[in-house]
């Protein structure tokens, strides 16, 4: 575990997908600051915050622990943002980006943990 979090794919991927996801919250309306907007920055700040803490652990064990968070809040994300395309917030060609985004961001973190697991 030599490398830094940064050189982590999962990391900069989590981290493209936080830009996005507060980026198209920027249109979300007024009255879902305090809501769905928040809760869907969170998740998405939550990501790559998490692989970031558990990448600097000293145990794989801890990292597993930390990117088991990091995946929750990836569930997290792809549930909000279906919502928010539900409620009319996001129209489909905002949607489909950031679930496919989503997504592939999933693929990495599974293989990540994976990769921990097998290694433990």
């Amino acid at each position: 575990m030599g490398e830094s979090y940064r050189d982590l794919i999962a990391w900069r991927k989590a981290m493209d997908l936080v830009t996005d996801i507060y980026r198209a919250t920027q249109a979300f309306p007024r009255d879902e600051l305090y809501g769905l907007t928040n809760q869907l920055r969170r998740a998405a700040v939550s990501v790559p915050r998490n692989i970031a803490e558990g990448q600097a652990r000293f145990s794989q064990k801890e990292f597993h622990h930390f990117l088991s968070h990091a995946r929750g809040s990836w569930v997290e994300i792809e549930t909000q943002v279906t919502i928010a395309q539900n409620l009319g917030y996001l129209g489909p060609n905002q949607t489909r980006p950031l679930l496919d985004r989503a997504s592939e961001l999933g693929k990495i973190l599974n293989g990540l943990i994976a990769s921990i697991k097998s290694a433990a």
